[in-house]
């Protein structure tokens, strides 16, 4: 089967592609859409169903469609919840609005491209002389298209370190995978829990937890000890910033946002008025000066512009200051056992001495993986067929200003996207929601204006 347009993927990258085709594409247009995910378009992001789980932007700004700004704030009130613009809504919420739209796309019978599902996974891809990619699945299958958009998101970052030293019996109690909550049913009110990574996946599992009755001690290690911020209850007005006029290494670009911060009232103006032009930013720096901000101001970055809802900062916050939530900055070095319990032993940050964590549970919390190619067997062998080119620094795979895949060896004029997290390298702000809704339809556009 050839289409004139393959999909690859099922997260939230997929269904913002897929939607805007759909609405873009003419009657006669073919679209397949593959991947494996049971829960299509939700992803791990918005599966969650625990309440707690909220959004990190406001509801405002998490239309599915950049052309309909409204769409979500008026699903919710459809739905009977009361919440405006400003306000954060639940992650699971989140994700049966990203499956209503597709469904309400999908039920237009009239005037709209032929869409296929195919719950498959793709494990490779050849070029073929007739303009197109073909596809083998895992099934067994093979189709091809005339354009590909490659939706593939990163899996979570695994262990950093190997957990030799825990006994068999133990190793139930190492959860990898936090966001298969069964585990916190086997958690008893009074354990001890070690979570490694202190981002937004860590202040999500510390609220599950007391949720389902842990009132038990959590420690929380992470190379630097540092913990995301919480939004202002009342948002200040952005403070507009030229990208031209600033610096061009990232110590002097630092120095001028430190400079601007303390012009007005909440550091937060300086940090909403720099979002928009996060992206033009990145394309400024040299790779040089892209390393640096990866190895050193990343994780202020990320506490700052990654923010969490204020109502959660303040659960959080409580569990801080009354010493049940306590931070570690460190190292982790090895993974051990000792009188039935887990030991996380680590070097502690700026020193040469040695620490330890003993608790009942540790949880894996360091976040998703940077986007690179090695978690996936299907771009591994697209990179060795030289069908895509990894990023330099790790952030996915090298595309253009339009997100069409730079391969100079392609011979097919058949033609290659990225949305989403791979693209890092190219836009760095690409993996919310926000963002990769503004490339998702740009995307669409490019395929239909090319015919």
């Amino acid at each position: 089967m050839t289409y004139d347009v393959i999909v690859v993927g099922s997260g939230f990258s997929a269904i913002a592609v897929t939607c805007n085709l759909i609405e873009q594409l003419p009657a006669s247009a073919t679209v397949a859409v593959v991947g494996d995910d049971p829960g299509f378009g939700r992803g791990t992001a918005y599966r969650t169903e625990l309440y707690l789980h909220r959004l990190n932007v406001p509801a405002g700004r998490m239309s599915l469609l950049p052309h309909q700004p409204d769409d979500f704030v008026d699903w919710l009130k459809s739905h009977g919840r009361q919440l405006q613009a400003s306000d954060f809504a639940s992650r699971s919420d989140y994700g049966l609005y990203v499956r209503d739209t597709l469904a309400r796309l999908l039920r237009k019978r009239d005037g709209r491209c032929r869409v296929d599902f195919i719950k498959a996974k793709a494990a490779g891809c050849v070029e073929r002389y007739s303009s197109t990619l073909a596809f083998h699945l895992g099934n067994g299958d093979e189709i091809a298209g005339r354009n590909v958009v490659l939706c593939l998101g990163v899996g979570n970052a695994t262990l950093p370190v190997d957990p030799d030293g825990v006994p068999a019996s133990l190793r139930s109690r190492i959860i990898e995978n936090p966001w298969r909550l069964s585990w916190l049913r086997r958690v008893a009110p009074s354990d001890a829990v070690c979570i490694l990574g202190s981002g937004l996946t860590m202040i999500d599992q510390v609220l599950a937890l007391r949720a389902h009755g842990h009132s038990g001690r959590i420690d929380v290690l992470s190379r630097r000890g540092l913990a995301p911020l919480g939004h202002a209850p009342k948002p200040p007005v952005p403070l507009p910033i030229d990208v031209r006029a600033l610096p061009e290494t990232l110590s002097g670009i630092l120095k001028t946002l430190r400079a601007k911060s303390r012009t007005v009232a909440d550091w937060r103006a300086v940090m909403d008025g720099l979002r928009p032009a996060t992206q033009a930013l990145w394309q400024r720096l040299s790779s040089r000066e892209r390393a640096r901000f990866l190895r050193h101001a990343l994780p202020w970055w990320n506490i700052h512009r990654h923010r969490v809802a204020p109502d959660v900062f303040d659960r959080f916050e409580e569990l801080v200051l009354d010493g049940t939530v306590r931070f570690h900055a460190g190292f982790l070095k090895s993974l051990g056992a000792e009188e039935g319990g887990l030991v996380a032993a680590y070097r502690v940050r700026a020193a040469r001495e040695i620490a330890e964590i003993r608790a009942d549970w540790l949880v894996n919390c360091t976040g998703m993986e940077r986007a690179g190619i090695s978690h996936s067997p299907l771009l591994k062998e697209m990179s060795r067929f030289e069908l895509i080119i990894p990023d330099p620094l790790g952030l996915g795979i090298q595309v253009n200003a339009a997100s069409e895949v730079i391969a100079p060896s392609r011979i097919s004029p058949a033609r290659l996207f990225a949305v989403g997290a791979l693209t890092a390298g190219q836009f760095w702000e690409i993996t919310a929601v926000p963002d990769i809704r503004v490339q998702a339809k740009a995307v669409a556009e490019e395929i239909v204006s090319r015919g």
